[in-house]
């Protein structure tokens, strides 16, 4: 697996593994956006592939992700080669999908000491259209050994703010919502906030608790 390297114009902070979200690979608008702005808040940053994603776009044929269970062990290989070709902290970050992957990975055992904690840009908490409290994903998030940062858009199909007030989140999960943003943080016309904005706020608060993990 040959991870995409971004670097920072100045000494990086440290390294952010980022994974792609289901249905769009490592250089979609989305992960191109927030690579930019989390080089800009310092961090280095390494995106890779899955194995599907990458088949899906040399053979231009639509597949659908396997279970992200089959895909932890290519998130595991992604994070070792980061590690070997880089030096300092680490935080786990995707793209929703990706995130859940992350989260996934942090409940291991063996997670290197380097790695500081997760971030999930947008975390699909339950499928689109089913809301019942058995649809919803928290049990990665349960099981992390690492502190989780959930970025949000607050219309998140995905998991909306409306809903997320209602449902107890793990103790190591911190929650910050962005401002009136779907799944891929655009907000809509009518409001102050842009998809510019978001992107830069989800890096900059990505950058804080990155600074919090370090302090603690």
């Amino acid at each position: 697996m040959e991870l995409l390297w971004t670097n920072p114009k100045d000494e990086a902070c440290g390294t952010l593994v980022l994974a792609h979200g289901a249905g769009a690979g490592q250089v979609s608008s989305f992960m191109e956006r927030f690579t930019k702005a989390a080089c800009a808040q310092g961090f280095r940053v390494a995106r890779f592939e899955f194995s599907y994603m990458a088949k899906r776009r040399e053979s231009g044929k639509k597949a659908p992700p396997p279970k992200a269970e089959k895909l932890i062990g290519e998130y595991q290989h992604a994070l070792q080669s980061a590690l070997t070709e880089s030096e300092g902290p680490l935080l786990l970050a995707g793209k929703s999908m990706g995130g859940r992957i992350a989260a996934m990975l942090a409940g291991g055992n063996s997670l290197p000491k380097r790695v500081q904690g997760v971030v999930c840009l947008g975390y699909p908490f339950h499928p689109v259209g089913k809301s019942e409290l058995e649809d919803w994903r928290l049990p990665p998030l349960a099981a992390s050994n690492r502190k989780l940062l959930i970025l949000q858009g607050e219309r998140d199909q995905f998991g909306k703010k409306e809903e997320l007030e209602g449902v107890e989140l793990p103790e190591q999960v911190e929650l910050c919502y962005v401002s009136d943003g779907n799944h891929d943080f655009a907000p809509r016309g009518a409001v102050p906030a842009t998809l510019e904005s978001n992107i830069q706020f989800a890096a900059e608060q990505s950058r804080l608790f990155f600074d919090r993990l370090l302090a603690e």
